[in-house]
């Protein structure tokens, strides 16, 4: 029996592929057990290859594998795109009544099972929930109790009443009857049930529900793929905390909304994806100027221009480290795991009010639309600390006023971060351009204090590197001599990596770094292992280039930029290979 069970529906985009997969990763999750999940769909609303695939198992799960144990194909094409993880013994679940899947061949070896999908659904009430049925079916196949499907079903059609669930009830029960009753087989999977709690969500998610928690309260964004689901989460639930979402014409409008608000106090966010990350880096220079703390979500995916729109990459940190005219301090931060989008939506929020500063936080497709589960006590809301910085109040604010009697939100500092006042303090009006200012926020060209402003903005750069922590997460074997190096959602396979590499004698030492810019100081790391790979999804290695810049020592590079994710097993081979072609060399 397998250590864990993968499962996967594929058929065409508008066959309702996604909502099937979720409901049994929900059911999954209900009954206990770790799930982690991945999509495969292509860039339009009908037509086209699309695929959910779940991993689940008792323990965590942090990847996806080269391995399907039960596929539920509604084309034939979902069993050629599939054929490499397919093995002897795979249950492929389809309905044969068909037209298209009548002379569907089932490769030798594994187990076909010709389900009247659209027939026993139309029987339960409509042939609208023929994957329901499938779903029931695999749950026979998998031994998987009913019950926890009638759970999720429950969640996903409640609101549209109680006939319609019963029918899908009864529908998940009709595909796994007809299992029952027509195929005399044992199969080799019997999923297990625990009493764990578990929490299922996805990056997008994730970020939405930090950025409540850090006290955003105005978010504006226009529709991309793969970053949408940041406002969906947001709409209906960021205002029952007096906080509004925003779909504007366009992501130049998002931005400078969301500028708008923070400049009037609030915590303000939008969220894109490289093309929109173009249109907005005009506002970027005025955000940094004007030193306004603002909060940018990039979910980046394969590019340049339109690109794949629905595919891996993490092509963009070039862009989020250098984009804009002039020179813009910023800070760039890339959650590496789910739940760090949640901790790190936090911490963004608090890094732009200290230093009044634009925040990039970026994920990318494969974080943003893989949903895992976590117990609830990794979301714990009395953890979250709330710092707005150096704000003042009438109490405090005339220690920061000119000779003349104005406020001085630009005042020159030791650390470069100025006062800030909220509109309506008293005595705390100010002007605010993206033109360069003097400490009052005047229009100036004196030379003196331009360079003034210029360092003092770009003094709170090098403050933070001093007050914050920047420190990478390590794993692996500490006393190993060589050293792996990644960023960005690659921690989650190369975790699972690093278990296969040690069972096969080759130990390593893996540094995940969750910060761009400022970034850790990593070389010691480098000086101290015999080789070093950075791994990355783009393919000009933007990350190891800036390792190397920062180390002053070359490195080797493990890339992918196919479109696809790493799984743990690819990854490690690719590392076990790295290492011995430089062995060898």
């Amino acid at each position: 029996m397998a250590a864990d069970f993968n499962w996967a529906v594929g058929g065409e985009a508008g066959d309702g592929i996604d909502s099937t997969g979720k409901i049994f990763a929900q059911a999954l999750s209900r009954a206990g057990r770790h799930v982690f999940t991945s999509k495969d769909f292509a860039s339009r609303i009908r037509g086209g290859y699309t695929a959910y695939k779940v991993r689940t198992s008792v323990d965590k799960v942090q990847s996806v594998v080269d391995r399907l144990d039960v596929l539920i194909a509604l084309t034939p094409r979902t069993i050629e795109e599939n054929l490499d993880e397919l093995h002897e013994g795979s249950v492929i679940i389809y309905d044969g009544e068909r037209t298209t899947m009548q002379d569907v061949e089932i490769p030798e070896g594994m187990i076909g099972l010709d389900v009247p999908l659209k027939s026993l659904a139309e029987e339960a009430g409509g042939a609208i929930m023929r994957n329901v049925v499938a779903l029931g079916a695999a749950c026979e196949v998998a031994e998987f109790p009913i019950e926890n499907l009638d759970s999720a079903l429950e969640k996903r059609f409640k609101d549209k009443g109680q006939k319609l669930v019963d029918n899908n009830k009864e529908a998940a029960r009709a595909g796994q009857s007809y299992v029952a009753d027509e195929y005399v087989h044992e199969f080799d999977y019997d999923l297990e049930t625990t009493d764990e709690d578990y929490v299922l969500l996805n990056g997008d998610e994730a970020i939405g529900m930090g950025a409540i928690a850090a006290g955003c309260r105005f978010y504006a964004g226009y529709p991309i793929t793969p970053a949408t689901d940041v406002m969906t989460y947001l709409t209906g639930r960021i205002d029952r905390y007096g906080g509004h979402v925003v779909q504007a014409e366009d992501e130049l409008s998002a931005i400078n909304m969301a500028l708008g608000a923070a400049r009037g106090g609030a915590r303000a966010m939008t969220a894109t994806s490289g093309p929109g990350i173009d249109l907005m880096t005009e506002t970027f220079g005025l955000i940094a100027t004007s030193e306004t703390p603002l909060v940018i979500c990039n979910v980046m995916r394969s590019g340049p221009s339109t690109g794949m729109p629905t595919k891996q990459e993490q092509g963009d940190l070039n862009q989020m480290l250098y984009g804009g005219h002039g020179e813009v301090p910023r800070f760039v931060l890339a959650p590496t795991t789910i739940d760090e989008c949640f901790w790190k939506t936090v911490e963004a929020f608090n890094l732009a009010e200290k230093y009044q500063l634009p925040v990039y936080l970026t994920a990318d497709l494969s974080m943003a639309v893989t949903e895992q589960t976590f117990s609830p006590e990794t979301f714990d809301m009395d953890e979250v600390e709330i710092d707005r910085g150096n704000v003042v109040d009438e109490t405090t604010i005339d220690d920061h006023m000119s000779e003349s009697g104005g406020f001085q939100p630009h005042e020159i500092t030791d650390d470069g971060v100025s006062p800030r006042a909220f509109p309506g303090t008293a005595d705390g009006a100010h002007m605010s351009t993206g033109l360069e200012h003097d400490e009052q926020g005047r229009r100036t060209e004196d030379t003196e204090m331009r360079v003034a402003q210029v360092d003092k903005r770009n003094r709170k750069v090098e403050t933070a590197r001093e007050r914050e922590d920047w420190s990478p997460r390590e794993f692996g074997d500490a006393d190993a001599d060589d050293l792996v190096i990644t960023w960005g959602s690659n921690e989650g396979a190369l975790a699972e990596a690093v278990e296969i590499l040690d069972d096969e004698g080759q130990n390593v030492r893996v540094l995940s770094v969750p910060y761009i810019f400022p970034r850790p100081d990593l070389s010691a790391d480098v000086e101290a292992a015999e080789t070093t790979v950075v791994v990355e999804c783009n393919e000009q290695g933007q990350f190891a280039d800036l390792v190397e810049h920062d180390v002053l020592e070359r490195v080797d590079r493990v890339n992918k930029y196919n479109g696809v994710r790493y799984k743990a097993d690819e990854l490690a081979a690719e590392i076990k290979s790295t290492l011995e072609a430089g062995v060898e060399a």
